[in-house]
Parts: structure tokens; sequence; C-alpha cells
């Protein structure tokens, strides 16, 4: 711990305290979290859940544990550092956040819930205390409660805070999912909106009562194994109509209550996965890297804004909306001018070379007509045209009429006058010579791939 200065105390638990810190060596700040119970030995440490999860875990929406350090009989995890936590972000506010902030934080959330379930573990402490953020990036933390969902029940009793605690595990259920966390985020995006705990029971029997004045008594059809867990503890759900959620949250759209009420729900089977989340029409305009992908990537890579993400699906739309038919030619192109007039663009350019062809014709029986000859100079095109030398002066008249439109243009005359501009070339004058010369392919512009559920 010599490596680093301890500057603030930024959290307390129950099962150790947070430190903002300075590598000495290196200037970086840290996160340090200084475990309360000593710890005798490496292979307790190791064995430890918060441990083992986050060594299988590498992604850009689940905080990065970077070292464990055991001094003293004492534990030490040092983590990235985080500037603030959703509550903090929370607790003061007076001004409702944007759906878009909302919409944001919760899709990188439930990626990396998705990337979580699918290495093989469940949360079971989500709130919004545990979900820290920078600037516009979101990450899960605190795994000390985290279970392996291979591993055998029976489950502990006690998890989460009690504000989004699954009814369920409220009613002693041994047999509990990941499903608890879907629940928890339903809560936590109910919160979001409205800036309220959405079940804020005061005990284990109140927070029951708080989700049932809301959703309304389960019933046969809507959680059968819920009425015989309330039967095995000898309890009786209080009888509530239920109220629907855009009345409790209006600032929310249609979409977002239609998500909350479905990872709010009494069964838990009837909660949505967190891939089956990210698919959900809330999150329609967000750009999505399905897990097994992102899991691969290099980078972080943040959700943009809803005013750049419009833009960018406008312009990723332009972008995708005319293809030429030639392979050689099919690519998309990022100008303005030319989404402006690519529909007509290659009918245009096929019009300007006819043009030009009977310009030229045009011009080359003019010349025929004239009575004048004069030889061609030293560097024109004709004693250069394909590395050819002129053998001798022929009757002009004959010349000309042989004179034909080679890939280069040939000209009479020691000062040609340009030619018209085709599209598709460019001036070279180099070498003193008139010519013209193939353009550059045009670059190809960045596409915007629409990123879907895999």
């Amino acid at each position: 711990m010599e490596r680093f200065n301890l500057i603030k105390e930024v959290g307390d638990g129950t099962f150790g305290s947070v430190w903002r810190a300075i590598n000495k060596q290196t200037g970086e700040v840290v996160a340090i979290k200084k475990m309360k119970k000593k710890y005798y030995s490496w292979e307790e440490c190791v064995n430890l859940r918060e441990v083992k999860s986050l060594r299988k875990m590498n992604h850009p929406n689940i905080v990065k544990l970077k070292e464990v350090i055991r001094e003293n009989d004492i534990l030490y995890f040092v983590f990235e550092y985080m500037e603030f936590n959703v509550y903090q972000l929370m607790k003061d506010r007076e001004k409702l956040f944007t759906e878009s902030d909302i919409r944001n934080w919760c899709f990188q959330v439930f990626q990396g819930l998705a990337y979580m379930h699918q290495r093989g573990y469940f949360h079971r402490d989500l709130k919004p205390e545990n979900l820290l953020v920078t600037k516009d990036t979101i990450k899960v933390a605190d795994f000390g409660l985290a279970r392996e969902i291979n591993s055998q029940p029976p489950y502990t009793e006690y998890v989460s805070t009690r504000w989004y605690r699954a009814p369920e595990v409220l009613l002693q259920s041994y047999l509990y999912s990941s499903k608890v966390d879907m629940w928890a985020m339903g809560a936590i995006m109910a919160e979001l909106f409205t800036l309220r705990p959405l079940f804020p029971g005061i005990s284990e029997a109140d927070e029951i009562y708080k989700i049932c004045s809301v959703l309304g008594t389960p019933t046969k059809d809507s959680w059968a194994d819920g009425l015989h867990l309330a039967m095995d503890i000898n309890y009786q759900f209080p009888e509530f109509a239920g109220v629907h959620l855009s009345v409790l949250i209006p600032s929310a759209s249609n979409d977002a209550i239609s998500l909350i009420t479905s990872l709010c729900s009494w069964d838990p089977s009837k909660r949505p996965t967190a891939a089956e989340a990210l698919q959900h029409p809330f999150f329609q305009s967000c750009f999505y890297v399905p897990p097994s992908l992102r899991s691969r990537a290099t980078f972080a890579r943040t959700p943009p804004s809803a005013g750049t993400r419009r833009a960018m699906e406008q312009q990723s739309g332009r972008r995708h909306s005319v293809a030429f038919s030639s392979s050689e030619f099919t690519r998309n192109y990022p100008s303005p001018k030319l989404h402006a007039s690519l529909s007509t663009g290659v009918q245009r350019k096929l019009d300007l070379v006819n043009q030009d062809a009977s310009k030229n014709d045009q011009s080359l029986k003019s010349s025929v007509k004239q009575a004048r000859y004069r030889p061609p100079g030293k560097n024109s095109p004709i004693s250069m045209n394909h590395g050819r030398t002129t053998r001798g002066v022929l009757d002009s008249t004959e010349k000309l009429a042989n004179m034909t439109l080679g890939p280069r243009r040939q000209y009479v005359g020691q000062q040609p006058c340009p030619p018209p501009m085709k599209a598709g070339v460019k001036w070279n004058s180099g070498s003193g010579d008139m010519l013209l010369r193939p353009a550059k392919d045009i670059q190809q512009g960045r596409t915007y791939a629409r990123k879907v559920v895999g």
C-alpha cells in the first residue's frame, strides 16, 4: 500500500470502506476498497465471491478490478475510479433526468448485466449506490453478494437493499435466479424518472404492502408460486387493485412504462432477461453490440447522446438509400451534395460525357476545314502519344482525317485551349502539357451499421 496515497473516504458499507487514492508511481486516480474483516491467507482472499466473479469479467459497463493487496491481514481491492454513483446524482437534484439520459444509462447497465449473466453470475445487490457514473458512462459495481447461477441452492435469504428486493426473496424463497436483478432494474428505472423510490418499505412486510399497492394483489394467474410461498410462511397478501405505472411516472413514455411493468412482474418467469430487455422498443434508438462481441472489444463505446444519435441515424439512412448497380462503384458517400444528387448522378455523368464527345466531334470537323497547318511542337501531345514519334509531316488533310481520339487528348497548335472538363477527371499540368488524367477514386464514406441484438 506504500504505492498509494489515500486522499479521502468516499463511501462506507457493510463489508468495507472505499477511499479515493492516487498511485504515486503513475499518478493514476483509483478507488481502494478496504475490507473490514481480517484475512489470514491468500487462499481465503482469492476464494471471495467478489474476487472470483470480477476476475472472470472484462466489460466496459462493469467496474474493473485492477489489483488485490493483502497487507497485515487486511485486504484491499484497487478499482478504477468513477466520479459519482447514481444515488448521489439523484439525491439533491430538483430537475428530472431526461428520458434520453435514462435510456443511455439503463442501456449500458443491461449490457453489463447481459454479459454478467452470460458468464454465469448474478449480482443480487443492484441499487443506485452500486451504479457508478463518470460523464456518460455507467458501470455496475460492488460484487460482494454476487452468486454463480449454477451454484446449488439454498441461497441466502437476505440479498439487496430492501427497496430493490424482489418479492420472491421477500417471501423467503431459496430458489431465486438472475431475475432478481431484473426486478431491481425495474425499480431503479422508475426511480430515475421520478427521483423517488417506487417501493419504499420500512420493513419486509411493509415492502410487500408497498408492492401490492402499486402492482395489485397477486392472483393464481399472475403468480401462483407466490401464493404458495405466502402460504408456507403463513402470510396473507393485502387486497389492492393496483395502479397503472403511468399515473405514478407521468414523465415516462409508453415504451418506458411498458419495460418497467415487465421488469416489475410478480412472476419471475414473466420478467425479461437482460438480453431481452435490450431488444425492447424503449431502446430502439440505441446502438447495441451483443455481449459475445462486446467482450472482445479493446475500448468502451458509449452510446451517443440523443441529438448526436438522431443526426447519425439520419446520415446513416441517407448513406444506405442509394447504391450503384456496378459492383465496382457500389459504395456509400458522406458528402451531402452527393446525397442530394446521387439518384441522378450517374445519368448526369453520362450526359456530360456524351455532351463532351459531341463537342469534340464538332471541333474536329471544323478543324478539318482549316487551310493552315502548323507542325507539332517538340513536346506536343501528338509527339508524345503512347511514346510514338512522328516520322514526317503528312498532308494536313490526310493527317487530320486519320486522327482519332485516344486515351489522351490531341491538340493542334502551340497553345491549345483547355477542353471542357469531364466529371471524374482532373487537370495535371506538371510537365507543361495540358493532359487529362483519371481522378483518384472518391474515398469510401464511413458507414454506420445498425447495431442489433445478436
